[in-house]
């Protein structure tokens, strides 16, 4: 039977979380387990103890659920998919079996009352705290840029023009465009000797986010997603911001309208507006040129004794 409403299934939930908070832990999922399974079981999925959704003082909220509730009902009497019109379940495969939740607990919680045996899911492979801390150990690169995948790097057709289409068939399989100059930009980055993380608020896969950038010809360092779900205590900020300050003796964080630059060495702040978004690309790379600029004039030269 389906775990009943109220604290039946605030119960139900606490013993899920109980069951696998102490022994379970995020494992990668194979390429073809990604492409090919597009639902699970119900019983399959487990609620993230990070999500708001499974702490008790925030949620779950049964108001949503039941809307859910309502609409699966009136889609199967209707005759359709219950789940039609709504985005798969989001998950990560973990170890010892099953799959967490990271996007949709709240459909998943309607599915699962109702009875639903499966439910459409997309796996995705995602990075956590320890991943990034190696990759910020091993990176040989003491500078960093960080930009938001959504807003800055996907073409936006309000702010900008777009990189040419992928080639058919490919552009079935990847429906997002970069901004017009990103391949340029991110090279030049590279060039310079900067570490490139790109950021989104989405649960994007960072097999798909890299195969797309390598159709453009262009690399980044660390692909971090999710990260409006992304809950850390105050001593996990702490930690992993000393992280980046001792690895990186600056941030570029580049934006629509200016680049701020977080200096971990003189532990300054400074920001350069982008006086021309039209031709934003051609901005950035200037200010970026600029700020190298300076950064060699303050460089001691070769006849000069450093003490």
């Amino acid at each position: 039977m389906a775990p009943g409403a109220g604290t039946a299934f605030d119960s139900f939930i606490a013993d899920e979380i109980s069951k696998y908070s102490e022994i379970a832990f995020p494992v990668k999922s194979s390429f073809i387990k990604r492409l090919l399974i597009k639902k699970l079981k119900c019983k399959q999925l487990h609620p993230n103890p990070e999500d708001e959704f499974s702490q008790p003082d925030v949620g779950p909220s049964y108001r949503i659920i039941s809307e859910y509730e309502k609409k699966y009902i009136r889609n199967t009497n209707m005759g359709k998919e219950y789940f039609q019109d709504e985005d798969p379940i989001i998950v990560e495969k973990i170890y010892p079996s099953g799959y967490m939740i990271l996007n949709g607990h709240h459909r998943w919680a309607a599915a699962l009352r109702l009875g639903y045996s499966k439910i459409p899911v997309q796996i995705v492979n995602i990075l956590h705290n320890q991943e990034i801390k190696e990759m910020i150990i091993n990176s040989v690169h003491d500078k960093r840029v960080a930009l938001d995948l959504d807003e800055i790097v996907f073409y936006n057709p309000s702010l900008d023009e777009p990189e040419d289409n992928l080639p058919f068939p490919i552009s079935l399989f990847y429906k997002q465009r970069l901004r017009r100059g990103i391949p340029a930009l991110f090279r030049m980055l590279e060039k310079e000797g900067y570490d490139i993380w790109v950021y989104s608020s989405e649960y994007y896969s960072m097999e798909y986010i890299k195969y797309l950038f390598k159709r453009y010809h262009v690399n980044v360092t660390s692909i971090v997603t999710g990260t409006n779900k992304l809950r850390q205590s105050r001593a996990e900020k702490q930690a992993m911001e000393a992280i980046y300050s001792a690895k990186y003796k600056h941030t570029l964080l580049i934006d629509n309208s200016m680049i701020a630059m977080i200096d971990n060495v003189k532990k300054d702040f400074r920001d350069f507006e982008i006086p021309d978004t039209s031709h934003w690309s051609t901005e950035v790379m200037d200010i970026i040129k600029e700020i190298a600029a300076d950064e060699s004039k303050e460089r001691p030269g070769k006849d000069e004794s450093v003490i």
